[in-house]
C-alpha cells in the first residue's frame, strides 16, 4: 500500500481555520499603563512650524539674559486699548518681580492705551528692570512705552519718534487728514501774534478764520496731556529728576527741532536727549538673535497686516 504525503500548504496568517487558529492572548498581570500624552500630529507641527522656530529663538535669548522675552510686532496697526488683554495674556507665566524685556515695534497709536501697557509690564517686573528694544521702530506712542523703560534697548537700525499726538482734522476740501497736534498749534499761536502785530493782516485773518477754538483747546489738552504720559514713565525708573524729565518730554515733542512726526530719532540722538540708551552693534551675536527673530515675526504679521504677541509660552495674531 502507497502512502502518498499531503502536499505542503501556504501559511494563513490572522485567519481562524478549523486547526489553524489565533487564540487570546493572555491578559498581562503587569499593571495597566499610564496614558501617552497627546503629541503634536505632523500636519500641526507643519502648520505651525514658524511659531515654533520664534518661540525656540525666544527661549535661547532668555538662556542667553536670563530674562523673559515678551514681543509687540505691529507693522502698520495702531496701539488700541484691546491690545490689554493679549499683553495680559503674555504676562501671565511671567514671575511676579522678575526683570522682563520687550521687544517692541510699533508705529505708535492711543497714548493712554500705551500708558497702561507699559504700568502692566512694571507692575509684573516689580523692581526688577524692565528693558525696551527696539530692532527697527518704535514711534509716537509706542516711544512713551519705551520711555518707561529702564532701558531702551538700540542699534543701527532701531529709532524712536517724537512724541507729540497726532489727530485727523478735515482740510479745506473737507477730507481728512493726519496733522501734529503741535504743529497746529504752533500755526495758531504764530498767526495770532501776527495779528496782534497787524490787525489787518489778510494771511493770518485767512488761516485763523479755519481754526476753530474748541479744537485748539482739544488740541492743547492732548499735547498736555501726552507731555505728563511721557515725564511719569520717565521717573518711574529711567530718570528721577523731575526737571530732567520734564525736559526731556518737552525736546521729544519739540516740532521746531524734529521737523515731521515720522523724523528718525536714533540711537546717538535719543542719548543727546538723556534717555538710557544701551547700544549693541550690529553684528553682536545677541543682536543678530534680536534682529533673527524680528524678521521672523514681521514676515508673520506683514502677510495679514495683522499684530503680533509673542512670548516663549504665549503666541497671539490679532
Amino acid at each position: 500500500m502507497t502512502t502518498t504525503e499531503p502536499e505542503p500548504t501556504s501559511p494563513t496568517f490572522g485567519v481562524s481555520t478549523p486547526g489553524n487558529y489565533v487564540p487570546t492572548p493572555v491578559p498581562n498581570p503587569d499593571p495597566t499603563p499610564a496614558p501617552r500624552i497627546p503629541s503634536r500630529t505632523p500636519l500641526y507641527t507643519a502648520v505651525n512650524a514658524s511659531r515654533y522656530a520664534r518661540q525656540s529663538l525666544i527661549r535661547e535669548i532668555e538662556d542667553i539674559t536670563n530674562t523673559s522675552l515678551i514681543c509687540y510686532v505691529s507693522p502698520r496697526r495702531q496701539i488700541v486699548r484691546e491690545d490689554v488683554i493679549a499683553m495680559v495674556d503674555l504676562l501671565h507665566n511671567i514671575t511676579p518681580g522678575s526683570p522682563i524685556d520687550l521687544l517692541l515695534h510699533s508705529p505708535g497709536g492711543d497714548i493712554d492705551a500705551a500708558e497702561k501697557l507699559i504700568t502692566l509690564i512694571r507692575k509684573r517686573a516689580g523692581d526688577a528692570p524692565v528693558r525696551v528694544i527696539v530692532p527697527d521702530f518704535a514711534k509716537s506712542a509706542a516711544t512713551l512705552i519705551a520711555l518707561g523703560a529702564n532701558v531702551i534697548v538700540m542699534s543701527d537700525s532701531s529709532e524712536l519718534g517724537v512724541i507729540d499726538p497726532q489727530v485727523e482734522l478735515p482740510d479745506s476740501n473737507g477730507h481728512p487728514q493726519s496733522l501734529s497736534a503741535q504743529s497746529y498749534l504752533d500755526a495758531f499761536h504764530l498767526h495770532s501774534e501776527l495779528l496782534k502785530k497787524d490787525p489787518s493782516d489778510p494771511v493770518s485773518q485767512l488761516m485763523l478764520s479755519k481754526m476753530e477754538p474748541a479744537v485748539v483747546r482739544k488740541l492743547e489738552r492732548m499735547t498736555t496731556r501726552s507731555r505728563s504720559i511721557a515725564i511719569a514713565l520717565l521717573q518711574t525708573a529711567m530718570v528721577k529728576e523731575s526737571r530732567k524729565a520734564t525736559a526731556i518730554a518737552r525736546d521729544l515733542s519739540n516740532t521746531k527741532k524734529w521737523h515731521s512726526h515720522g523724523q528718525m530719532i536714533s540711537h546717538e540722538a535719543s542719548h543727546k536727549v538723556g534717555l538710557n540708551v544701551t547700544y549693541i552693534a550690529p553684528n553682536d551675536e545677541l543682536w543678530l538673535r534680536y534682529w533673527r527673530l524680528y524678521c521672523l515675526q514681521i514676515t508673520s504679521s506683514n502677510s495679514d497686516d495683522v499684530k503680533l504677541f509673542e512670548g516663549s509660552y504665549a503666541s497671539l495674531l490679532t
